[in-house]
């Protein structure tokens, strides 16, 4: 990895966290636990890499571009969604 790679890494990581910023309230904390969740028992490539973290943003971001309460986007179960999520990753 060059110096270049991981430059942009935190350009795209920044641009990214400025997306979760912009979102309401309660999306924000909801991506937070799922951010934790997946760091911590999701697949590698989550912290290799945010495609799946930036998926879950853009369906986010069209829920409360719809007005939908972020429990509408994800269910009520929220921890189901991440290992339904996981699961589709490892496919």
């Amino acid at each position: 990895m060059t110096l270049r790679d991981i430059f942009e890494g935190k350009k795209k990581w920044r641009a990214h966290v400025a997306r979760v910023k912009a979102l309401p309230r309660e999306y924000q904390t909801v991506y937070a636990e799922i951010q934790k969740y997946l760091f911590k028992a999701g697949p590698a490539e989550v912290t290799e890499g945010n495609d799946l973290l930036a998926g879950i943003l853009d369906l986010f971001e069209e829920g409360a571009g719809m007005g939908k309460g972020v429990l509408e986007v994800t269910g009520r179960d929220v921890a189901a969604f991440c290992d339904d999520l996981i699961k589709e990753s490892s496919l």
